[in-house]
């Protein structure tokens, strides 16, 4: 499971933020850290009636495997005196996925951040604004950073791919070729390389993605987009040394998977995306 940590200061409280395949789940642990009980605060909330209705129904909106009869019972027996929760129980039990409780390094009870901003305004609602605030600062800043990174390998693929197609226009158009003719031979080298890196054409990839919005490019990853780069200006000597359409798919299609291979295994490259 990818795990991807930060942090962010909510009124003095350093507080811990784990993304796991894109969900962010913040430390409760930590939101407690300034509050009279600190963290036996959360099995107090949880205790709350009010608190497992909540949950249970931010589980059956987002987990399909959620036990709803096991809910139904604590929802039943919650407020009594009698009534004790945990995370580690309400997990057991009902097999939820909004919260989950972990040891070690970082660790502490997180929850979905629909939760965390729930129990934030139970600790207190001026704590809960600006818990939002600095989240949402947070993730500004990474989809800025993330658009800067897509942009630069993007623009970098199209000043290669001029140098790809003037290679083509100069080794292997024909003189007196119709434009419409040209045309398909860009088309023809512009799929060697989606071949090569994607092992799929254009127009396969848009009758299997017709829902999306753009092309196959549009939505490679930053990996992708660096081997593309290099691949169109591989190609483009290539045919200036006169290799066959056929001997250059082979030689790409090779050096994409060398390239890709080493990307996703580089430690700079996992730095970059975090």
């Amino acid at each position: 499971m990818k795990q991807k940590v930060n942090t962010i200061t909510v009124q003095n409280s350093e507080i811990t933020i784990k993304s796991k395949n894109g969900i962010d789940y913040i430390c409760l642990t930590d939101m407690t850290t300034n509050f009279d009980g600190g963290a036996a605060l959360i099995e107090q909330w949880l205790r709350n009636k009010d608190t497992v209705e909540f949950l249970g129904i931010w589980e059956r909106i987002n987990n399909p495997n959620f036990k709803t009869p096991e809910f139904e019972g604590f929802k039943n027996e919650a407020g009594t005196n009698r009534f004790f929760m945990s995370v580690k129980k309400w997990v057991a039990a009902t097999n939820a996925v909004g919260v989950f409780s972990q040891a070690g390094r970082y660790g502490g009870t997180y929850a979905h951040k629909d939760i965390a901003f729930e129990f934030g305004s139970w600790l207190s609602a001026e704590f809960k604004l600006y818990l939002i605030k600095e989240f949402q600062r947070l993730k500004d800043a990474e989809q800025s950073q993330h658009q800067l990174q897509w942009q630069v390998q993007r623009t970098l693929a199209k000043v290669n791919y001029k140098i790809h197609t003037d290679a083509i226009k100069k080794h292997l158009i024909p003189k007196k070729l119709s434009a419409k003719q040209i045309s398909y031979v860009y088309a023809s080298e512009a799929d060697l390389l989606n071949m090569a890196l994607f092992s799929i054409t254009a127009s396969e990839w848009r009758k299997q993605n017709s829902k999306l919005k753009g092309n196959m490019r549009d939505h490679a990853t930053i990996e992708q987009l660096v081997v593309l780069s290099n691949l169109e200006s591989i190609n483009a000597l290539l045919i200036q040394k006169g290799m066959n359409q056929k001997d250059r798919l082979k030689e790409l299609n090779s050096i994409a998977i060398s390239q890709m291979t080493s990307l996703l295994s580089s430690p700079s490259i996992k730095k970059l995306k975090r």
